[in-house]
């Protein structure tokens, strides 16, 4: 008889704390955080400044590490791994989505896309077939040669979608992604990420607006650093 396994989610955290030191002692930031985030979903969480959202998003792009506890990713230990190891993590399963934009001014589209797949070693002709193609995916194709100066925010937005798909990463995690938008604008790029979602991508949006994780099928709320579920339909 074949023996059977449980099924673990390819995003998993148990017991996440974060703490750093102030003064003369330790102030927590993240108090037991549990959360597991099958492939495929499309998560907002949702909480105020000085929640613990930023330290949380921080964790799970691998720009930080926790004081204790476990997070697993694709079958990896993610406190187990060195500096240059989480490095390949960044580049290679997660795809970066921020509120400002960061493209490079003196780049145009095309090159700011290609970045990322620069440091993945992909050579010049490869980088610039999958950065044309990503810029196509967010609608791009006659903006390819603009820089970000001759693009609006939403264009800007777009580039930096297709910038964090370029690598094709396990999770594309945004951070206020509609922060600097007006709400039309705002609307296409979260229109967008619904459409990426339907495709099969994996979505985490960190966001304090309820009307904008509402997006999201399942809703993640945080406050003092502690996470609790709550579900949500599509709006």
């Amino acid at each position: 008889m074949q023996e059977s396994f449980p099924h673990r989610p390819f995003f998993q955290m148990t017991d996440i704390c974060k703490a750093y030191w102030m003064g003369d002692e330790w102030q927590p930031v993240l108090r037991n955080v549990c959360l597991s985030i099958e492939q495929g979903e499309f998560i907002s969480v949702l909480g105020p400044s000085g929640s613990g959202k930023s330290t949380l998003m921080n964790i799970t792009g691998c720009l930080d590490t926790p004081t204790s506890g476990e997070y697993i990713l694709h079958g990896r230990r993610i406190e187990d791994l060195d500096p240059n190891d989480l490095a390949g993590i960044r580049n290679r399963e997660i795809g970066f989505v921020f509120q400002s934009f960061q493209l490079l001014a003196r780049q145009n589209a095309l090159a700011n896309v290609e970045l990322p797949l620069v440091y993945a070693g992909l050579s010049r002709s490869k980088r610039r077939a999958r950065a044309e193609e990503m810029l196509v995916r967010v609608g791009l194709e006659d903006r390819m040669h603009h820089y970000p100066n001759q693009l609006s925010g939403g264009q800007q937005q777009r580039v930096a979608i297709a910038r964090a798909l370029a690598t094709h990463p396990t999770i594309l995690l945004a951070d206020e992604p509609t922060g600097a938008l007006d709400q039309a604008t705002g609307r296409q790029v979260l229109g967008l990420f619904q459409d990426l979602n339907a495709e099969g991508h994996t979505i985490i949006m960190i966001t304090h607006n309820i009307e904008i994780a509402k997006k999201a099928s399942r809703i993640v709320h945080i406050l003092d650093g502690v996470l609790e579920e709550g579900m949500v339909e599509n709006a």
